[in-house]
């Protein structure tokens, strides 16, 4: 957990982007690392979680951490909640809070109450069209013989 934080310290110093580090550790080893680079790469998806996760998938060359526990100065904002999920790790450890990180100006407490809005409702609007043809790509994909679940 410290050099997660270690990161987010870092990453503010240099100037690079938010308070936010993480690490990816497997056998007591971290195989990956990540801090905050949305402003430095213009990416809003560059939060510390998802770096150390994309960092890790590529020095295991697998898409899942099963084996592995992960380590992130803050707790996960919805985002990386999501990409945590998806990269099923065993477990993971936070230091600061979302409420801590609200306090430094990193509100994400708007985006939890959005997940619960009707979709014509939430603050960027969103609406289903072409579902029907969108059904093409899960057709296709149930009868593929190559495809690796996930």
């Amino acid at each position: 957990m410290q050099r997660a934080i270690d990161l987010a310290v870092e990453n503010v110093r240099l100037g690079l982007g938010g308070p936010f580090g993480a690490v990816v550790v497997r056998d007591g080893i971290i195989i990956g690392s990540g801090a905050n680079s949305v402003t430095a790469t213009n990416d809003p998806t560059a939060h510390a979680e998802v770096m150390a996760i994309r960092a890790a998938c590529r020095s295991l060359n697998a898409f899942q951490l099963t084996d592995c526990e992960i380590y992130t100065s803050c707790e996960p904002c919805p985002m990386c909640l999501g990409a945590i999920y998806w990269a099923r790790p065993a477990r993971v450890y936070f230091a600061a809070t979302r409420a801590d990180a609200a306090a430094a100006g990193f509100d994400d407490a708007h985006i939890y109450d959005e997940l619960n809005l009707a979709l014509e409702k939430r603050t960027v609007p969103c609406a289903q069209i072409l579902r029907d043809q969108a059904q093409e790509a899960f057709r296709v994909w149930r009868e593929t013989t190559h495809r690796i679940p996930y």
